[in-house]
């Protein structure tokens, strides 16, 4: 997959200024980073870069500031990093103007500076090519590094390819090669589990799906709708009752092209959204009205684990079940755990993505043990749904 973009490979950055487009919007709490997952999977380009006597010169978001806001400063971001790689981390308060090229002046042969947040300037979300220009004036190379703002058209994500020679970061890369073997160029049979609440924020993900993979099992929330469009009652389950129709859309568009729908055949059940609350399985035909499904069952558990066996690929998006309340984890733990081990018995190929999901993954001590995880979020959802990304489509080899 990497070789359809231009990577790092044989690039001279001895003497140059790169500007590298990385990810540094992590979670601060007062004043420190609390997660340091996206700084580490940055540094392998920072440090070679550095090391092979590049000027690394770093753009990155954080939050959603409205103009300049100290709370959102990436200066203890830059700090944090400093840590992570080894290495000391400059600082300029602005990026762009003189504060910033007097900055990038002062650096030598494999120094690193952060500049500061780029969306304190409102033309970035706005890719104004002026605004690009501007920054454009500090590199003589672009790298983008942040597949997870890859599916924004902004600025220092898309409109620095205009004006410099731009090439992927490691990190993208590496993203690129695992999503190009989880749907691009698959080895086969693939399975997608898809899990969540809603089905009405995946429509557009489940109908990409079905037309791309040999299997697909629906889970958490999203399941109740599939199964209330067939006629089965799921009591007091969430369920979006009035997307029955596109429920039943998704089933023929899967029929259409030999996708199998995977359904849950039974439940795990409570009275209560709550913690350890009193919970039993039954079958489909016996939901009480007064209950809500909060997992899958113990054989819906089976036919997961029997369909990952027969996978040679697995994409995975969603939570089967309340995750996030004991003993409502058990499906979503027991599947991620069924996948780590054929992942590392090399009988599988696993990505997976998505927020709760890597929360989940994390929560079954197995995130390590996929062939690959994605903390892009809505990039990999985007990806997932089949859309082009902007901040992908630039780096393509035309």
């Amino acid at each position: 997959m990497s070789k359809t973009f231009r990577s790092l490979d044989g690039v001279d950055v001895k003497g140059k200024r790169v500007l590298v487009r990385v990810d540094l919007n992590v979670p601060m709490e007062n004043g420190r980073v609390t997660d340091a997952t996206r700084l580490e999977r940055v540094a392998s380009t920072i440090i070679e870069i550095s090391s092979k006597g590049g000027k690394v010169i770093l753009l990155s978001h954080l939050g959603r500031p409205k103009g300049r806001d100290p709370r959102e400063s990436l200066k203890p971001v830059a700090a944090a990093l400093a840590e992570v790689i080894g290495k000391p981390v400059a600082f300029a308060d602005d990026c762009i103007g003189e504060v910033a090229q007097k900055a990038v002046a002062a650096m030598r042969d494999g120094d690193i500076l952060c500049l500061e947040n780029t969306r304190f300037h409102k033309e970035e979300e706005n890719n104004d090519p002026a605004f690009a220009a501007e920054l454009a004036k500090l590199g003589d190379i672009w790298v983008n590094d942040a597949f997870s703002a890859a599916h924004r058209a902004h600025a220092s994500t898309e409109g620095l390819s205009h004006v410099l020679p731009a090439y992927a970061g490691r990190a993208m890369q590496a993203e690129l090669d695992a999503l190009g073997k989880a749907l691009e160029a698959p080895t086969r049979p693939v399975i997608a589990i898809v899990g969540g609440a809603k089905v009405s924020t995946k429509i557009e993900l489940l109908e990409n799906l079905v037309g791309k993979v040999d299997a697909l099992v629906i889970g958490g929330g999203m399941a109740n709708t599939f199964l209330h469009a067939q006629g089965v009652a799921v009591g007091n389950s969430l369920a979006e009752r009035d997307l029955a129709a596109t429920a039943l859309r998704i089933i023929e568009k899967a029929e259409a092209t030999n996708c199998a729908i995977i359904l849950p055949v039974d439940a795990v059940v409570a009275f209560h959204f709550a913690a350890h609350a009193p919970s039993h399985a039954y079958g489909l035909d016996a939901i009480p009205p007064d209950g809500m499904i909060l997992d899958v069952g113990p054989q819906s558990i089976e036919r997961i684990h029997a369909a990952i066996d027969d996978a040679a690929t697995l994409v995975w998006n969603g939570p089967l079940g309340a995750f996030e309340l004991p003993p409502f984890d058990r499906g979503t733990m027991l599947a991620a755990r069924h996948a780590a081990a054929r992942t590392k018995a090399g009988k599988l190929i696993s990505v997976a993505g998505g927020g709760d999901t890597v929360a989940a993954l994390n929560q079954a001590g197995v995130a390590g043990d996929f062939t690959y995880v994605s903390t892009a979020g809505g990039a990999f959802l985007e990806w997932m749904e089949g859309k082009p990304l902007p901040g992908v489509e630039v780096l393509k080899i035309r």
